[in-house]
C-alpha cells in the first residue's frame, strides 16, 4: 500500500474505513450530565442510573408501561386542531402545527382511551410535552372533557397522567383558556357520579394544566423531582422580582406542603395505581 492510500482520512491501515461509534448510543441526563448507555436507560424505563432523574418518555412509551399488554383503545383520535384566529409569529400557526405533527406522529397533544392496569379497567387520558410543550389547545380540552364523561358514563375510574408545560396554548387566545373551566367541570361531574379520579403529574406539569385538571384529583400523585406550578421561576422574577425558595416547584416541596398525596418512582407506578383503584372501588 502506498504512503499516499495510507495516509487517505476515514480509512484503517488495513485499507477498511474506519469503524464510529453508532449515532444515538449514547444520551446524556439533563440532570446530571453523565453520559449514558441508551439501552440501559430505556431498560429502567428511562429512569437515569446514575441520579435516579425520570427522562421524558413518549405517549406510546408511556401507555406501555402503565397499561397492560395491547389493552388500550384509543378514544377520538380523529379530533384535529385548526387555526381559528389565522395566527401568524415567525410561521402560521397551521404550519406549526404541520410541523409538529411530523415530528412526534400525533395529531395533537393530547391522548385518551380506555384500558387495563393489571386487569382493572380504567379510562386514560395522558398530555405529551413533545407536542407545542403539551399546551391545552381546543383539541387537547375536547379529548380530556369527552374522555372524563365517558369514563363517567361508563362507571370507570379516570387516570390523567400530565406532562404539560406549555399551559393555555396562546395561539388559539380565549379559546385555549376555555378548556382549563370545559375539563374541569367534567371531571367534578366525574367525581359527583361517585367514581375515582386520579391525577399523575410528569416533569412538567405547568399553567393551565396545573390550574386545572390535574390539582383536581382525589389522588394526587407525582414522579420524583417533577417541576410543578403555575409560572416558572423567570417568569415569577420578571414579573415580580421574588426569587424563589430552593427546590421551589417540585414534587418534594409540593409533598411537604400537602399539595400532592406521594410521590412514585416510574416503576413503582402502575403497581401503585392498580392497588389505589382497588382500595377506592371496594371502600
Amino acid at each position: 500500500m502506498s504512503s499516499k492510500e495510507s495516509n487517505q482520512p476515514g480509512k484503517a491501515l488495513s485499507g477498511r474505513p474506519k469503524r464510529g461509534v453508532p449515532e444515538g448510543l449514547w444520551i446524556r441526563c439533563p440532570n446530571c450530565k453523565a453520559s449514558l448507555f441508551r439501552k440501559e436507560v430505556e431498560a429502567r424505563l428511562n429512569v437515569c442510573p446514575e441520579c435516579d432523574h425520570h427522562l421524558y418518555i413518549p405517549t406510546v412509551e408511556r401507555i406501555a408501561q402503565l397499561l397492560d399488554a395491547d389493552s388500550f383503545e384509543e378514544w377520538f383520535r380523529d379530533c384535529r386542531p385548526c387555526d381559528p384566529l389565522g395566527f401568524k409569529d415567525r410561521i402560521s400557526y397551521q404550519e406549526r402545527i404541520e410541523a409538529e405533527q411530523a415530528k412526534t406522529m400525533q395529531f395533537d397533544a393530547a391522548a385518551v382511551g380506555r384500558g387495563f392496569i393489571r386487569g382493572r379497567p380504567v379510562a386514560v387520558g395522558i398530555t405529551d410535552f413533545a407536542f407545542m410543550a403539551g399546551s391545552m389547545g381546543s383539541v387537547v380540552g375536547e379529548k380530556l372533557s369527552r374522555c372524563a364523561e365517558e369514563a363517567t358514563r361508563l362507571r370507570l375510574p379516570l387516570i390523567f397522567v400530565s406532562g404539560s408545560g406549555g399551559g393555555a396554548r396562546m395561539q388559539e387566545g380565549i379559546l385555549s383558556l376555555m378548556q382549563m373551566a370545559k375539563v374541569s367541570a367534567a371531571i367534578a361531574r366525574h367525581q359527583q357520579s361517585g367514581c375515582l379520579y386520579i391525577s399523575i403529574l410528569t416533569n412538567p406539569t405547568m399553567g393551565g394544566a396545573a390550574a386545572s385538571f390535574a390539582f383536581q384529583g382525589d389522588l394526587t400523585l407525582a414522579e420524583p423531582g417533577a417541576l410543578i406550578g403555575f409560572a416558572g421561576r423567570r417568569t415569577i422574577w420578571n414579573t415580580v422580582r421574588l426569587e424563589l425558595p430552593e427546590g421551589f416547584q417540585t414534587s418534594e416541596f409540593l409533598l411537604q406542603h400537602g399539595f400532592i398525596d406521594r410521590i412514585v418512582h416510574r416503576s413503582q407506578l402502575r403497581t401503585e395505581v392498580a392497588a389505589l383503584v382497588d382500595y377506592c372501588e371496594k371502600s
